[in-house]
Order: C-alpha cells, then structure tokens, then sequence
C-alpha cells in the first residue's frame, strides 16, 4: 500500500514499470484499506485511489504504451524505438502524486499487474468494485461468504464492469486426514499451538481496546467493558472495524455457552475459514463453495512453510481436476492469466472510491 504525501520521481516510476516486466507478467499489487473509522481513514483511501490512477489510469504508469508500439530494441532492454512518437507518454497531477514524463518501457504482457484489494467495509467495497482485480475476503459460512460476493459483483455495472472482471478469494486453511476424525483431532492440535496463551491476549486487546496483559488467559473473558475511545490500543496491528461493545457481548454469550476461557475463545473466533476432512471432502467442500458463489476461489494458507502445499497437491487437486473443477494446464503465461481475468480495458474510477458512504 502507499499512504502519506509523495512525488515520485520519473525515475522511480520507471522502475515500478519495469518490474511489472520481471517474470512475463507474473506480477500483483496488494493493498489494505482501513476502516472508516480508523485514523487518517479519508486520507488513506484518497492516497491509494491516487496511486491507482498514476498507475492503471490511461495513460499510466504500467499502460502509457500500447502493446504492438516497440519496432525496435537498443542494447539489452535498456531503452526500445516506439512506433509512435507519443508511446509511452504519462501525465497525472493529484492530491499525494505528481508525476509526469515518457517511458522508454514497453508495457507489461499482462497490462498491469494484477491488484489485489483487503477491506470489507463499504468503501472497501466499493473501491474494490471500481478498480481492483481481485478482493481477499474472510467469511467462515457460506451464507456469509454468498452475501459479500452478491453485494461487491452487484457493485461491477455501475463501473462498467463485468463479474469475471473481479475475483473474490478468500484466504482458507485446510487439514487433511485419513479419516474425517483424523482430520478433525489434527484442526484442533494445530489450532491451540497456533493460538498461545499471550497470542489470545493480543487478540482479545484489539476488540477490548485495553490492555489485558494482567489478564489469565485460561481464565474467563473481563468483566469490564471495551473502551469505545477512538485511539485504538491496536495501531501497528490489523485494525478491528466491528464494534466493541457489541462483539463483546456476542463473545461473551458464545463463552458462557460453551463454557470457553479467553484462549479457547479466541481460537474459535480467530480462525480463517478451513476445510478439514478427508481429501475427497475437502475437495467437496471447497467445491460445493465455489458454485454456490461464495466465492470465486480460495487462497490457500498452509500451516507450515516451505512445503505445506504438498499434501493438498498430491491427494485434492487431482479430485479436483478429475470433476472438471481444476485446470490441468496454464492458459497463458501471466498472473492474469491463471486467474482468469480479462486484460484490463478501462482506469479505476474515482466516482466514489475513497469516499466513505
């Protein structure tokens, strides 16, 4: 992401050009977008909706040239003959950029980089159905996960936008096991080692606004409210937009309930969604989600690194592949490709991104 006041030097730009190249087009843009309450929110989503139009408005940054305008190339890439003197010409002058010049660059094979967005408030939204190519989101159900994907893809036609335009991927966990009981032993192992004592606590700070280092976390949830005071306890961490008050006293009902210390609380309310189960389940699962348009796909997020991913490969995605859901060959060479998306045809809009409704 790209916050406070910057002009960036044509140079600069230039660089972010050419990195679009490395790889063959292989390359993706992510930002978060806080809250609306959080501080500096306005000037947040006014900056990244700025540094999108530098970038993808036409002509931008990564589009200031068209994709049959080289005739040429001098050295090795440093600098290519342009069929048209006004290839690779770019201006913006904005709010937080400032930026104009000409690009000795050609155009990335994809466009521009694919852009990833997080931010489930309005705005987020709204943002993500202006300018983004793909929206991360975390909803656990698939009741909820179809009522975000129906509300951002009924946001696409007033931007002239088509639903294949935009890829909702959620961020997902998985555990594998021999049977379902395996695999459902194996969730709740991993769950508590991720989970620590001191982890709940940090957690339950971002919703409580306080601090509760003092706090047991084996012990019960406080007794003493949130603090609904603007400055949040959690800056530097994931912002919370839910309200306080009220998701205390849901996590306070879903304790008493299940009789669950903070810690045990925490694991259950933190998760990212998972598919636990057999690998025949799991691709059920993640199946059944996908065309009941809960999402589009899913980010898969391993539990351990280097090599988590294996597992998954070797025993889901040929079930995958054998019900038609998988691909069993890339299409084309880039990032956008493999995502499916369209080459982008139109800038990012500013109609109402950055604005809170």
């Amino acid at each position: 992401g790209h916050t406070g006041q910057a002009k960036p030097r044509h140079g600069e730009a230039t660089i972010t050009k050419r990195t679009a190249l490395i790889g063959g087009g292989g390359t993706g843009i992510g930002d978060i977008l806080r809250s609306p309450g959080s501080p500096s929110a306005a000037t947040t989503h006014s900056n990244i909706q700025d540094y999108f139009d530098v970038a993808s408005a036409n002509p931008g940054v990564y589009i200031s040239t068209t994709g049959n305008a080289i005739i040429a190339e001098k050295g090795q890439g440093s600098s290519y003959t342009f069929s048209d003197g006004g290839q690779g010409a770019f201006e913006h002058r904005g709010t937080h950029f400032d930026i104009a010049g000409r690009f000795g660059v050609p155009r990335s094979p994809q466009g521009h980089p694919v852009i990833f967005q997080a931010g489930d408030s309005d705005t987020g939204r709204e943002f993500a159905a202006a300018a983004s190519d793909c929206i991360f989101s975390r909803h656990g159900s698939i009741e909820a996960g179809q009522r975000f994907y129906k509300d951002v893809k009924d946001r696409l036609p007033r931007y002239g936008r088509s639903p294949d335009e935009l890829k909702i991927l959620p961020a997902a966990t998985f555990v594998l096991g021999a049977t379902e009981a395996d695999a459902i032993e194996r969730a709740a192992v991993i769950r508590r080692q991720q989970v620590s004592g001191q982890t709940a606590i940090l957690f339950l700070e971002q919703t409580w606004n306080r601090d509760l280092s003092s706090y047991d976390p084996d012990g019960p949830l406080p007794a003493v409210d949130p603090d609904p005071g603007p400055q949040s306890i959690s800056r530097g961490r994931a912002n919370i937009s839910r309200d306080r008050m009220q998701t205390a006293q849901e996590w306070r009902a879903l304790a008493e309930a299940k009789g669950l210390s903070i810690r045990e609380l925490m694991i259950e309310v933190t998760g990212r969604p998972s598919f636990v189960g057999t690998a025949e389940q799991v691709a059920t699962q993640i199946d059944t989600a996908v065309q009941a348009d809960a999402a589009d796909g899913y980010i898969l997020v391993p539990h351990i690194t280097p090599g988590g991913l294996d597992e998954f490969a070797d025993t889901v995605v040929p079930i995958l592949q054998e019900r038609g859901r998988f691909r069993t060959e890339y299409s084309g060479p880039t990032l956008r490709d493999h995502l499916g998306l369209p080459a982008p045809r139109r800038a990012p809009s500013r109609a109402t991104a950055g604005q809170t409704r």
